[in-house]
This record gives structure tokens, C-alpha cells and sequence, in this order.
């Protein structure tokens, strides 16, 4: 028996999928141009609006006889036990392989954007609590453990990281981004993309590009970015997680900017994307987005002409479920009026992507474990560790923090006893059990209360929620105020429900007006202020809310942006003095509710000044963060010096940790470009390290500057470094320097592209 080309191992991918494509009919190639989601609900019950009307209907034993290109996850749609899950995917893969022509099975692919998004498997903190830890390192650590748990239950394809850039934290999807900072955002972002991939799992870098920018924060609206800020602020991270990160796949955005949706830009999925940057994965649609550019964005009269618009700007595959891609294609390529060579270009891309993954392979066989454990000690430890560094502590003024082991707490808000109050939106809980309330949640989440009673043994600890998240009655107050009057302090609970389209206060489709604390919770800290009992306020939240009303009035305020199954414990562990707090903000937090929007991206004419009676100015800035030890700043290498356009210069500091506990610090670079030929901003990150110090013990921390860091959009629309005078801050956050070094560049203007350097390294030496 001859083997085909194709399935020959030892051929290139390339000619493998060139003697494949050859063998197959225009129906077997677009069949691998979409996934199919066998539980997506047809009765508009379904998890999103719109599903009903996307979700087709189709003769599932007919369809596979084509093949498939992906299926859609099949253990995040439903709760289902992981084991069972994984047999019954193996089942399905081995009849698509059983039923078409070729053998080829589907790409099996799931959510993971703060873990598998499945029931029973580790919850972790939400990506802005990764961006709060400033520690890719870590990051890619559990980067690469969520990848292991996909693909021991079959996952060929992980639906993360979002890399939207936060523009307007009245957003809802805040929760899922890393936060306001694009070199922030890339960093990270790229240490996920690192760990997923290493561990064999396709990562899909969403949203491609500007969601994050939607006009009026609202979902889906259109992007009001101009070229620069597009350039400058929405793009690095993308460029940065697939040229050092490696993903595999992009997800096109909902969105459209200046009249043209992303799934329908060629300039954006095709010139950008694989011929300046060199992409040569899959781009995916973002669910329901080809149908979108007919029903929503109305560029398109017909399905056909969806599925060409899509097609033709670089989408290879629709998801979640077959509509677009399917009969209405085959019937437009059949008329004359959609080149067969578009088909082919995306099944191409397909097809060497399934040759990658092993699925074109005679020996390929699914896993089909007896007992799957998505939620092991080892990934409980490191979703602890992600949470314990994410926790900010934003002020404590007094000293009041860490708590007394054995004084009077009373715990008062609707945050403290509730699970669910630590996961967002695309956790499994949050996402997919509220459709099904008799089942319980699959895994183990400690509540503050709960992990406060752990962690004070001693202490007298009473509980009252107060009022609810986003509900309008007060008449918890009473009670409340009860309780706080006969403690020693009052922990405050407050913050978000996640929540999907309304559903929640945080979340997708969940966009806010200003950033005013939901429902009547600010109302209810004003009352527990009033009794004039210290105060220590607990944010659980999906975003950044306004706190200038209280500021000088608390006793210590504590930032947790939904820290996962173990976000409880790490709580409390900082509010006990277990967990010595090295969080910091990747988000500024506003002192006014209105004003906003508002990063600190700001050129001159974005900061406070005469020109306006509103100050902008955050409460706490970007990086921001407290700690209960004491760092000392030292030895200070900066020089004056001059350099090429083309140059390198380094900076190094000292850290000493002159208190009396471990603890970290992070030392941040941020850029001040005083003249330029265009507006930027007036202070940017272009580096950062975090240190962690014993008590007494001290590192010396190197810059490695390089003029490309220095590069931004020109008024011609080219990337530059230009020649003039820089100013390489370090500092504790956007807002607070410690050491400046001035530096010029010399020479001509030089323009710069995909060679460049996108990042600050930094040496560490301890000392």
C-alpha cells in the first residue's frame, strides 16, 4: 500500500498540503473554512445576542462528510465532567475522521482567557490582575499550565490573550484586558502567548484591531483611533506577541474604524498583518463577525457577499458555527462571482496549520484519558501566587494594614461572602453556570470572609452583606452600621458581578456611563465613614471606579481586579500581613467619576492646565502601588550622553529593601520625548523589573535603552526615530519619578520597521 504525499511525515508541510488540496473538491475545502458548535442554542436562548439568528441549521452526519475545520467548544457551552468531556470529543473526532473522504479531523478549540474555560478547571486571576503583578515571568508560567490542561483533554486551539490596549475604563471588557499601557500589554501578553504555545496549543491573539477604542466605551461601537494613536498604542501588542511570542492565530475584531469593519480590511488582515509583519497562521473569525458585516455593519446585501467581503480581506476561518462559509460560498465560487483561489489561500493556511498540530497524520489518535484533574494543587498554587502579586494596595496612610491578629473586624459588603465575586466574566462559573443554577460550581473559592476567619483566628469577625452589587435598596444600612460601630475596624467589601450583556456590572457587553461604584455601594461606604470607625475599603472589581470622594477618609484602601479562585485567600492574606502587597495599577484609578476618558497616555493638551476648569489628573497613578516595607534608591548610572538614531545607552540603579520584611519592588522606565514632529505623550513605559528583596537585601537593576524604543508614527504615516533631546525617567509609577537620565540622539531621522527592538531587556545583579 502506497501512502499519499500528504500523509507522508517526512515531506514538508508545505508540499503536504499543496498534494492534498489538489485531491480535494471545492465542497472538502471550504468544509475546512468553518467550525461547527454543536451546543449553540438556535431558540434565542443562546449566551449572546444575535446567536440565534447566526446559528444555522445543518444535518450534522451530512456536513462531516466533507470534513471539518474546527469544533467549538465542546466543554465550555455546557457543564461537563473534563474526562467524560474529553471521550466524548475523542468521539466526535474520530467520526469526522471516519466520515470524510481524507480522515482528517477537526481543530478542536476553546476560551482560556483566565483559564480553560471549562467546569472544574482552575479559575484564575482575570488578565488585568496579570498586568497588576508586572511579572510576565509568572504569566508564562501559567501560560503554559492552562496549556497543559488543554491539551490533555484534546484543545488544540486556546481563543487568548486579548490584547486590547484600555482607552476608556467605562468599558466592560476592562476585566479582559492587562491594562491602559501597550509595552505593559505586550510584555505580558507575550509571556501567555510563550506558555500556551510551548506547551503545543495554538494562541489567538484577540481582539485584531481597536475593540478597546469603541467610541462612548460602548461594545462594539464604532473606533474613533487616528492613524497614530492606531499605530502607536492599538498595534505594538499584536506585533510583539507574534513576532517574540510565536501565536499562531488571530481573531479579527466586531469593529470598525473609519467606515471599514476589521473583518472586511485587507489592509489590516492582509498588507499588515502577513506582508509587513510576516504572519503566516490562521486569522478566525470573531464569533458571528462575517455574518455581522451584513446584519450589523450592513456592507454586505447577502450572505454571499458577506462571505466574500471576509474572505477576501484574510479571514480563513468563520466561527463559532457554519453559516457564512458554508452553502453560500460554494454557491458563489459555483456563479463566477468569488474567485476559487480565495478558498484555496485559506484552506491552505488551515490545512498547514492542522499538518503542524500532528492532524494530518495516519497515526493521529485523540486523547481519551479515564480521569481528568483540571483543577490540581500545583495549578491552585500558581493561581495563588498570580493573586497574591496582583493585589494593590493603594493607600495606607496611617498604618492601619495589616490588621491587628486578634482586634474587632466587622466585614460589611455585598463582595465579602460571595464566590463568585473573585472570577470575571469569562470564567466558567460566570460565563456558563448561571444558565444552569442547579449545578454547583465544580471547584473550591474561598470568599473574603471566609479566608479572613483563616487568617485572624483570634480576631472577633462579624459579617452583614449591607446592600447588594447593583440593586437600589438601602435598607441593609441599618444593620451595617450596627456592625461597624462595634468593631475595632470595618473591612468593606465592594466591587463588580461579572456578567455577560448586561447581566453583570463588569464584562462583556456591561459598559458603564461614568465610573461611579454600581448600584448604591458608595453610599453605603459614606454611612460606614460616618460612624467614624476606621475604614478599610476592598475593591473586587472588573475596572477602575472613582475614589476621590473618599480619599482622606479611609483608613487603607486594597485594589483586587478579580484574583481568581485564590483571590480570597490573597486578600485576606494582605490585609493580615501574610502577603506583603507588590501589586501595581495597569490602570489609573480616576478621582472624579466623570472624568473620564482618561489613561495616562496624555500629550500636553490631555494634562491639567488653564485651558480647562476639569483636571484629569488620576487619583493613583499608573504603576502605582504600596507596600508594608521601605526601598532605597542608590547608585544611580545615568550620564549625559549622546547617541546615534541607531544607538544604545544603559541606566542602572540600585534597590535596597531597608525595612524589616521581604517584599518587592518594581522599577519602572517611562519615556519623555520634550519636542517632536508630532504630539506624544507626555510620559510613556518603555521598561520595567520587577525585584524581589529580602529584609536588608538589595539589586542592581540595568537598563538597556536602545533609540528604537524611541520610535513613533510620523506625520507621513512612517515609524521613526528622530534626532533631539530624550529625557529616561525611573520611577514608582507614571507619576512618581526617582532618577532621570538625559540622553540625545544624533544623526538623521531613520525610519525603522520589523527589525526593530520592542523591548527595554533589563540585567539583574544582586548586591
Amino acid at each position: 500500500m502506497t501512502t499519499a504525499p500528504w500523509r507522508d511525515p517526512a515531506l514538508p508541510a508545505a508540499a503536504r498540503v499543496d498534494d492534498l488540496l489538489a485531491r480535494m473538491t471545492l465542497e472538502e475545502k471550504t468544509a475546512q473554512l468553518y467550525g461547527v458548535w454543536v451546543g449553540a442554542a438556535t431558540d434565542g436562548d443562546g449566551v449572546a445576542p444575535h446567536q440565534h439568528d447566526m446559528t444555522a441549521d445543518y444535518d450534522w452526519d451530512e456536513l462531516i462528510t466533507r470534513g471539518l475545520g474546527q469544533l467549538t467548544r465542546s466543554f465550555g457551552t455546557a457543564p461537563v465532567d473534563p474526562a467524560l468531556g474529553a471521550r466524548a470529543l475523542a468521539l466526535a473526532q474520530r467520526r469526522i475522521a471516519a466520515a470524510g473522504r481524507f480522515g482528517i479531523p477537526a481543530v478542536a478549540h476553546e476560551e482560556c482567557l483566565a483559564g480553560f474555560t471549562a467546569w472544574r478547571a482552575t479559575a484564575y486571576p482575570v488578565p488585568l490582575a496579570w498586568g497588576a503583578a508586572f511579572d510576565p515571568p509568572l504569566v508564562e508560567e501559567m501560560g503554559r499550565a492552562i496549556g497543559r490542561d488543554l491539551r490533555a483533554v484534546g484543545v488544540h486551539q486556546g481563543l487568548a490573550p486579548v490584547l486590547d490596549v484600555v482607552r476608556d475604563p467605562r468599558w466592560g471588557r476592562v476585566e479582559e484586558t492587562i491594562g491602559e499601557d501597550p509595552y505593559l500589554v505586550g510584555t505580558v501578553g507575550t509571556a501567555y502567548v510563550r506558555g500556551l504555545e510551548s506547551a503545543g496549543i495554538v494562541a489567538t491573539l484577540k481582539h485584531f484591531a481597536g475593540y478597546a477604542s469603541s467610541a462612548g466605551a460602548r461594545n462594539l461601537a464604532p473606533v474613533r483611533a487616528g492613524t497614530r494613536e492606531f499605530a502607536d498604542v492599538t498595534l505594538p501588542p499584536f506585533e510583539m506577541a507574534l513576532r517574540e511570542g510565536g501565536a499562531r492565530s488571530v481573531m479579527a475584531a466586531y469593529t470598525e474604524r473609519d467606515g471599514i469593519p476589521a473583518s472586511a480590511d485587507p489592509e489590516l488582515l492582509t498588507r499588515l498583518l502577513r506582508e509587513e509583519w510576516g504572519f503566516t497562521g490562521t486569522v478566525v473569525a470573531d464569533y458571528f463577525g462575517i455574518g455581522f458585516l451584513q446584519t450589523l455593519h450592513r456592507v454586505a446585501g447577502t450572505p454571499a457577499e458577506a462571505a466574500h467581503l471576509a474572505l477576501a480581506a484574510g479571514i480563513d476561518v468563520e466561527l463559532p458555527t457554519v453559516k457564512y462559509y458554508g452553502e453560500a460560498l460554494i454557491a458563489a465560487v459555483r456563479a463566477g462571482g468569488l474567485p476559487e483561489e480565495l478558498v484555496d489561500r485559506a484552506a491552505r493556511r488551515v490545512l498547514l496549520q492542522k499538518c503542524e498540530l500532528g492532524l494530518l497524520d495516519e497515526d493521529w489518535q485523540p486523547p481519551s484519558p479515564e480521569s481528568v484533574d483540571l483543577d490540581t494543587a500545583g495549578n491552585r498554587a500558581l493561581a495563588r501566587r498570580l493573586a497574591e502579586e496582583s493585589v494593590v494596595l493603594l493607600d495606607n496612610p496611617d498604618g492601619l494594614l495589616p490588621l491587628a491578629p486578634d482586634t474587632r473586624v466587622a466585614v460589611v459588603g455585598p463582595r465579602a461572602a460571595d464566590a463568585l465575586a473573585m472570577l470575571g466574566c469569562y470564567s466558567f462559573p460566570s460565563h456558563v453556570l448561571t444558565h444552569h443554577p442547579e449545578v454547583d460550581l465544580g471547584i473550591g473559592i474561598p470568599t473574603v470572609l471566609e479566608s479572613l476567619r483563616t487568617e485572624l483566628p483570634d480576631a472577633k469577625v462579624t459579617f452583614t452583606e449591607g446592600c447588594g452589587v447593583s440593586d437600589p435598596d438601602p435598607s441593609g444600612f441599618t444593620e451595617a452600621i450596627a456592625r461597624a460601630a462595634e468593631a475595632d475596624v470595618c473591612v468593606a467589601v465592594l466591587g463588580d458581578r461579572a456578567g455577560l450583556f448586561g447581566r453583570g456590572t463588569s464584562g462583556e457587553g456591561c459598559d458603564v456611563a461614568d465610573l461611579t461604584l454600581p448600584g448604591v455601594q458608595g453610599e453605603l461606604l459614606d454611612a460606614l465613614v460616618a460612624t467614624g470607625v476606621p475604614v478599610v475599603l476592598v475593591l473586587l472589581t472588573g475596572r477602575p471606579y472613582a475614589l476621590g470622594r473618599w480619599h482622606g477618609r479611609l483608613g487603607a484602601v486594597v485594589q483586587a481586579f478579580f484574583p481568581g479562585e485564590e483571590g480570597g485567600p490573597a486578600v485576606a492574606g494582605v490585609l493580615s500581613g501574610r502577603v506583603n502587597p507588590s501589586g501595581r495599577l495597569p490602570v489609573s484609578v480616576p478621582r472624579l467619576p466623570g472624568g473620564q476618558p482618561w489613561t495616562y497616555l496624555q500629550p500636553p493638551l490631555g494634562l491639567a492646565g488653564e485651558v480647562s476648569n476639569l483636571d484629569p489628573t488620576p487619583l493613583y497613578p499608573f504603576g502605582h502601588g504600596r507596600t508594608y516595607t521601605e526601598f532605597g534608591w542608590e547608585d544611580f548610572s545615568g550620564p549625559d550622553a549622546e547617541i546615534g538614531t541607531d544607538g544604545s545607552y544603559d541606566l542602572a540603579v540600585t534597590v535596597r529593601n531597608t525595612g524589616e520584611r521581604a517584599g518587592a519592588e518594581v522599577v519602572q522606565l517611562y519615556l519623555h520625548d520634550p519636542v517632536a514632529s508630532v504630539t506624544r505623550p507626555d510620559v510613556r513605559l518603555i521598561g520595567y523589573q520587577r525585584l524581589e528583596l529580602a529584609a536588608g537585601g538589595a539589586a542592581r537593576v540595568t537598563f538597556r535603552f536602545h533609540a528604537d524604543l524611541s520610535a513613533f508614527t510620523d506625520r507621513a504615516g512612517r515609524r521613526v526615530v528622530e534626532p533631539g533631546d530624550l529625557e529616561l525617567r525611573l520611577g514608582t509609577s507614571s507619576g512618581q519619578t526617582r532618577e532621570v537620565a538625559r540622553v540625545r540622539l544624533t544623526g538623521p531621522v531613520r525610519e525603522v520597521g520589523a527589525e526593530r527592538r520592542l523591548r527595554c531587556e533589563a540585567d539583574v545583579l544582586p548586591r
